[in-house]
């Protein structure tokens, strides 16, 4: 479990292909090591780490993630945000997070509010998708590229976000534009919400 507070940026040195899997190697930003089976979440996704030698680490994506998000996509250089798994006994800073990627979405515009910026993305959504929660409402979370926000504006397929200087220069929203594609983790608690909801109204 995480909470959507990015603690770095790891950078991606090698990817390697083998079968349906690819394997990131990747630069820690973490002092002290990371070690073998720890929960690590990448622009969001959980991923397990495989092999680590303190400077870099390796981590695992199988097709269904692949598919599913926007690891398939990432080059050599790229700048990945990070989080370890959230203590039990420390303060839930952003909002529950699983590390559990829900689909993709697009960023459609950027707007520069003299410092901060706003995000808006697009997503696919229909009817049986909202059903199970996969939606936004305003002034809910939601977790994008791993990073809790709050939602603005939400339409049936589109929400924006607005980006503190901070958060723009620590997390990979600096290198967002018009275009790029992003993970995107609904609120867990919405989904289990609209489930119960619509087991109640069979």
């Amino acid at each position: 479990m995480f909470c959507g507070i990015v603690e770095g940026m790891a950078r991606v040195v090698a990817i390697e292909k083998e079968g349906t899997n690819v394997h990131f190697t990747l630069e820690s930003p973490y002092d002290e090591p990371l070690h073998i089976d720890q929960s690590v979440a990448h622009n969001g996704v959980c991923l397990t780490v495989v092999r680590s030698n303190g400077k870099s680490y390796v981590v695992t994506a199988m097709d269904e993630t692949l598919r599913r998000t926007n690891l398939g996509l990432l080059r050599e250089n790229d700048e990945v945000n990070v989080e370890r798994s959230m203590l039990m006994n420390g303060r839930l800073d952003g909002h529950i997070v699983q590390g559990h990627v829900d689909q993709t979405a697009v960023c459609t515009a950027v707007e520069d509010c003299d410092g901060s910026h706003i995000y808006t993305f697009t997503y696919e959504a229909d009817a049986t998708m909202v059903r199970r929660g996969y939606f936004c409402v305003d002034k809910g979370s939601v977790t994008v590229n791993g990073v809790s926000l709050t939602v603005i504006d939400p339409t049936e397929t589109s929400f924006k976000v607005s980006i503190i200087p901070y958060t723009y220069t620590y997390t990979n929203f600096h290198a967002i534009k018009v275009g790029t594609v992003v993970n995107i983790e609904f609120d867990i608690l919405g989904k289990y919400i609209a489930r119960l909801h619509h087991l109640e109204s069979e």
